[in-house]
C-alpha cells in the first residue's frame, strides 16, 4: 500500500478539552498558518479538502465527572471524528488529523480501524509521545482525557470511549508501539507493562540507536496488518525542538531523530493515515514548533533530502 498519488484531506480538530493547560484548541491553525497544504502539495500531492470538526468551547462548559473530565463532549467530538476519517479512507482519500489534544486519537484511530475492519484486517500504531496516554478514569490523577486514549483504543476504561463506531479495540496490542516515552505515572507504568504493547523509552532509543528502534517498530505495526497509523504528539521532541506545548518533558527525541522515524516510515509504503497533536501556538515561539512540525509531516509524507 502506498500514499503516492492518493489525494489528502486535511482535518481540523480544534480541542482542548482533554487537556488542563487551554490553547491547543489553536493548533490547527498554527498548521495552516505554517503552510501545511502548500507542503503536501509541494510533494506531489492533492489537498482536495480541508474540513474542521465542530468542538464546544471549554467557556461554555462545565465538567461533569472528575475521573473523565467532559466525557460527553469529547466522545461527541470524537464520534464525528470517526466518522469522518472513515468516510475520507473510503473515498479513497488520505485523513490527515490536526489537531488540537491527543484525546482526538480515540476518533482519528477507531474511524482508520473502521475502514479496514470492513475488510477484515487490522491495523498498527505509532504512538510517538513523551507519555504513555494508557491512564484510566479509575486511576488517573487529573481525570484529563489526553492522558487516557490509547488505553481507550485497546478496549480498557470507560466503555463509552472504548467503543467509537463499535470498535472494540480499535488496535491489537501487539501491533502497537509507544516511541519516545520518559514521563509515566506511577499507577499508568504497570497498566502500559501488562498492556502486551511495546514501548521504547528514550533510554531505549539511546542505547539502541533510533535506526533499530525504527526497524523493529515496523515490523511490529506491520504485522499481519493492512498498514499504521502515526500518532504524533509533538512532546515527543525534546522541548528545544518543540517549545509549543503544554506538555514538555525535557530529554526527548531530537529534530533530526524524529525525521529519521518519519523517513523510514515513508519508506515503507504502508502508513495509512496520520495525526498531529499537542501543539499549542500560545507557548511557541514565534511559530516554530508549527514550522518544524510542518516539516516533519513532509517527512512522513515521502519527503528526501536527496
Amino acid at each position: 500500500m502506498t500514499l503516492k498519488k492518493k489525494p489528502v484531506h486535511i482535518i481540523g480538530v480544534p480541542l482542548d478539552l482533554g487537556a488542563s493547560r487551554r490553547g491547543t484548541d489553536a493548533g490547527p491553525s498554527a498548521l495552516r498558518v505554517a503552510g501545511l497544504s502548500a507542503a503536501i502539495t509541494k510533494l506531489g500531492y492533492e489537498v482536495i479538502v480541508e474540513s474542521d470538526i465542530p468542538v464546544p468551547a471549554m467557556e461554555t462548559r462545565q465538567a461533569e465527572s472528575r475521573r473523565a473530565r467532559f466525557k460527553g463532549e469529547i466522545l461527541e467530538v470524537c464520534t464525528n471524528l470517526a466518522t469522518v476519517t472513515r468516510d475520507t479512507m473510503v473515498a479513497g482519500q488520505i485523513p490527515l488529523v490536526v489537531g488540537g489534544d491527543h484525546s482526538i486519537a480515540m476518533g482519528t484511530v477507531s474511524g482508520v480501524a473502521a475502514h479496514f475492519r470492513e475488510q477484515d484486517h487490522d491495523i498498527g500504531l505509532i504512538w510517538f509521545d513523551a507519555h504513555g496516554d494508557m491512564n484510566l478514569p479509575g486511576t488517573s490523577p487529573s481525570g484529563n482525557i489526553h492522558g487516557m486514549p490509547l488505553a481507550h483504543l485497546l478496549g480498557h476504561g470507560d466503555q463509552d470511549l472504548a467503543n467509537i463506531l463499535g470498535q472494540h479495540p480499535a488496535v491489537k496490542p501487539e501491533n502497537v508501539v509507544l516511541v519516545g516515552i520518559r514521563e509515566i505515572d506511577d499507577n499508568e507504568r504497570d497498566i502500559i507493562r501488562n498492556s502486551g504493547v511495546t514501548a521504547f523509552t528514550m533510554r531505549d532509543i539511546d542505547e539502541l540507536g533510533m535506526a533499530h528502534v525504527c526497524r523493529e517498530t515496523l515490523k511490529i505495526v506491520n504485522s499481519d496488518t493492512a498498514g499504521f497509523h502515526i500518532s504524533f504528539d509533538v512532546d515527543g521532541c525534546d522541548p528545544e525542538v518543540m517549545p509549543g506545548s503544554g506538555t514538555l518533558v525535557p530529554g526527548g527525541v531530537s529534530f533530526r531523530e524524529a525525521h529519521q522515524l518519519l523517513e523510514n516510515c515513508a519508506d515503507s509504503g504502508r502508513m495509512t493515515s496520520m495525526e498531529v497533536v499537542e501543539l499549542n501556538p500560545f507557548l511557541d515561539q514565534a511559530n516554530v514548533s508549527a514550522e518544524r512540525a510542518v516539516a516533519l509531516v513532509q517527512s512522513a509524507f515521502g519527503s528526501s533530502i536527496l
